[in-house]
């Protein structure tokens, strides 16, 4: 019985050949889109769990009062993984490390810059990569040992046996390959080229040193790994009151954070998780079921839409004997058979179209043909849209009465049309939520990036001090050539780059501050011209000048002056850590680490020296081109640090870098909206084919009474416009409802107008239109006699 089913649907479907070549197109476009967002969904889902022990490490979080709200941050005091060790039972690891930073390592003049984690014995056994060469139980226990990565260790030494091997990290220590681990998982939250010893660390950074003791520090990651996760409550309880057992005056708070949810659960508020990427996620799994869902209702359409054509076949097929059940089998073998033609053209699409996204997503999406999950989950989906697909077609074809259908009466199409009237408004609800969505997270990017940053950004560009440039004032001779050059107007140098965030502190008092009160202070170094360099101003006082001896004068921004309430605050003494600091300027507040939040008070202090770490400051002379300074400027910087490549970012660069996530939505909404979009379109004209043939005879004789070509397009049309006004009246609060969620999730946002509905309800009419126009020209224009003729 199954082999004759099976010949039946495969001639039936050989021959109406344009029938399955839409269903396939609607099904596979469907199946891709649900496809490349399960595979992206995947990937996400994967980020930090390449490790044996990823379900029982946990990264600690320092949740610190600032005024009225709670920060919440992964970096820490180094003390904290000694005291976590040692003192809090449950516990068998603790590590304490750097985050990942760029810096020179080179091996017979070569050079190169590679992310670095400087980080103790313990760290590398809470994440045990694979170790390719090398004893891990050795590894980072000197202070001049490295650990390479296999792709690091292959472009120093080529083939060479690295181990033992001296390399030079920042062009003069000399560092000695103890080992070779396997390259870091693109999935991992840290990303490094190559691991050095804390000790190297501490050697290069003396601050270090004198803070060791020091709990309102927070310079570092403290990664733990518990003995087992029934620990997990005793130990979150217990690590809370850490900050408290140490500095009586600290109100921080300390808890543990998954590993594994450190990447999609990334966002916190008044010292709780509350989402974060994962949020997004969710959008993409509800995107990638809806596709599939309504190019399942597309296939519903369209196979009802040919029931008068099936409707003989079904009736001699039941005379002669048929059960129900072989008739719904052979309609939910077709189904699934479509299904299948199906997959194997959304292969097609996926391989097409996945480099493409793995260029707008950042990402490294692949299909891995060898894993079980992949053709679980493929076949599986083949199956579940091949059964919900047939399932209201079989059911509904197979229903036919034999008596009627061979005598030619007219089939139960009011029940059927109606049914099938709701699933197409149903596409085209998600399409216009779908619509609105897009065009509001446009407008909420487009807000967000042309909100005023405080600065001019245009033009800007920064330079990272590092090798030569560090020391002997070799910073303020290079800043006076470039100034010379004329490819620049003004320079300076800051402490941290502007789309940085990173020092911060809660040692600071002023006249008036409530000893209870706690609040967070960023700090940072700057040197002299540093508001003429930004495009800002100084709304008080002055900045820093070298005519005054400003080495105990401090400049704070406008939030810090209203978090302190000083009503006239230059001049005013405040404490930061026992040293007192004047103030002698209030500039303008910036945007620094991210647009998305109000700004947080901060306070500058002069780096008279211009030497340490941070960025030179350099805004480009408007006079000249673009290209013709940079060049200077990287002529210029090349020859006072030869060991080190030039590297240069535009701060508008870097700004706009901090919008990926939206606009990874956006565009992922555009594309599977479209796709979403095109499948309804083919819906509606099932829908239209149906009405069309249902209306042949009317049709013929309104045009042999005289009726226009524009009165038949009305009256066709005008039945599929309250189809699509219906959707929309739904869609609209639904719409609203999703959006003001998404939203709510920012502090700056856009404020929801009447624009992206407008533009919903003009495209989905305009499609609509379309759609349904292009089989009603084609009736509109049929020879009447063909329809009225008796045969």
């Amino acid at each position: 019985m199954f082999r004759l089913n099976l010949k039946i649907a495969l001639r039936n479907l050989w021959k109406n050949k344009g029938y399955t070549l839409i269903n396939v197109g609607g099904l596979a476009i469907g199946l891709a889109s649900c496809m490349i967002l399960l595979l992206y969904v995947a990937y996400e889902w994967s980020f930090d769990k390449h490790t044996s022990g990823y379900d029982r490490t946990y990264v600690v979080y320092n949740n610190q009062p600032n005024g009225e709200q709670i920060v919440s941050y992964p970096w820490t005091p180094g003390v904290m993984a000694d005291e976590l060790r040692t003192k809090i039972p449950g516990i068998s690891r603790a590590s304490r490390s750097t985050y990942p930073a760029e810096f020179l390592i080179s091996y017979n003049n070569q050079h190169f810059k590679k992310n670095v984690v400087f980080a103790d014995t313990a760290f590398l056994k809470i994440f045990d990569y694979k170790v390719l060469q090398g004893n891990r139980d050795q590894m980072l226990r000197q202070p001049n040992s490295v650990v390479l990565t296999e792709r690091l260790a292959k472009i120093l030494f080529g083939n060479e046996n690295p181990i033992n091997k001296v390399v030079k990290l920042g062009g003069t220590e000399d560092l000695i390959v103890e080992g070779v681990i396997e390259n870091v998982p693109v999935t991992s939250s840290i990303q490094f080229d190559y691991l050095g010893s804390w000790e190297m660390f501490v050697k290069g950074n003396p601050w270090v040193k004198g803070s060791e003791g020091n709990w309102g520090n927070n310079y570092c990651l403290t990664a733990i790994q518990l003995q087992d996760n029934s620990f997990f409550e005793k130990v979150n309880a217990e690590i809370a009151g850490i900050y408290k057992r140490n500095i009586k005056e600290i109100r921080s708070v300390a808890s543990i954070h998954p590993l594994s949810k450190w990447h999609l659960y990334d966002k916190y508020e008044n010292g709780k998780s509350v989402g974060g990427k994962i949020d997004n996620l969710r959008i993409f799994l509800l995107l990638a079921f809806s596709i599939l869902l309504i190019a399942c209702i597309n296939f519903m359409n369209l196979s009802t839409a040919r029931s008068e054509k099936r409707a003989k076949e079904v009736g001699v097929r039941k005379a002669i004997g048929a059960a129900r059940k072989s008739l719904i089998a052979q309609f939910m073998l077709e189904s699934v058979l479509l299904s299948f033609f199906g997959m194997i053209v959304a292969f097609t699409l996926m391989e097409i179209s996945l480099s493409y996204f793995n260029g707008i997503l950042s990402t490294q999406l692949t299909i891995n043909y060898q894993d079980w999950k992949f053709w679980s989950v493929l076949i599986g989906l083949t199956l579940f849209t091949g059964l919900v697909a047939g399932s209201y077609p079989a059911f509904y074809l197979s229903s036919f009465n034999p008596v009627r259908v061979l005598k030619g009466l007219n089939l139960p199409g009011n029940s059927s049309l109606s049914i099938r009237k709701v699933l197409v408004v149903f596409q085209f609800v998600f399409a216009v939520c779908l619509i609105i969505c897009t065009v509001v997270i446009y407008q909420q990017l487009n807000f967000i990036k042309n909100k005023p940053v405080g600065y001019n950004r245009a033009g800007l560009v920064e330079i990272p001090i590092e090798g030569r440039l560090q020391n002997d004032g070799r910073m303020k001779l290079l800043r006076e050539r470039v100034l010379k050059s004329g490819a620049v107007t003004n320079a300076s140098v800051f402490s941290r780059s502007l789309s940085m965030g990173g020092n911060n502190t809660s040692g600071v008092s002023w006249p008036g501050k409530n000893p209870k009160e706690e609040v967070l202070v960023n700090f940072r170094f700057a040197y002299y011209d540093f508001v003429n360099t930004l495009g800002t101003k100084m709304v008080l006082g002055r900045e820093f000048s070298a005519q005054y001896a400003d080495s105990a004068n401090v400049i704070i921004n406008e939030t810090a002056a209203k978090v302190m309430s000083l009503s006239n605050p230059v001049g005013t003494v405040i404490d930061w850590g026992g040293d007192k600091k004047t103030i002698i300027g209030v500039m303008k507040d910036f945007v620094m680490e991210t647009p998305y939040q109000t700004v947080t008070p901060m306070m500058m202090m002069l780096n008279s020296s211009a030497d340490g770490e941070g960025v030179l400051v350099l805004r480009l002379n408007p006079s000249q081109s673009i290209g013709t300074s940079m060049q200077q400027i990287k002529t210029l910087v090349k020859e006072m640090n030869p060991d080190f490549p030039v590297e240069a970012t535009f701060l508008s660069d870097s700004f706009e870098a901090k919008f990926q996530n939206e606009k990874v939505l956006g565009i992922l909404a555009n594309w599977f909206g479209g796709f979403s979009i095109f499948i309804s379109c083919l819906g509606l004209l099932g829908l239209s084919l149906f009405m069309a043939e249902q209306r042949k005879k009317e049709i013929s004789i309104r045009k042999v009474l005289g009726a226009s070509m524009m009165n038949i397009l009305t009256l066709l049309n005008r039945d599929f416009i309250k189809l699509v006004a219906i959707a929309n009246l739904i869609a609209f609060p639904l719409a609203y409802i999703l959006i003001n969620q998404w939203l709510s999730a920012f502090e700056f946002r856009v404020g929801i107008s009447f624009i992206p509905f407008a533009i919903a309800i003009g495209l989905s009419l305009l499609i609509a239109l379309l759609t349904v126009s292009a089989q009603s020209v084609k009736v509109a224009k049929s020879n009447p006699i063909d329809a009225l003729k008796y045969e």
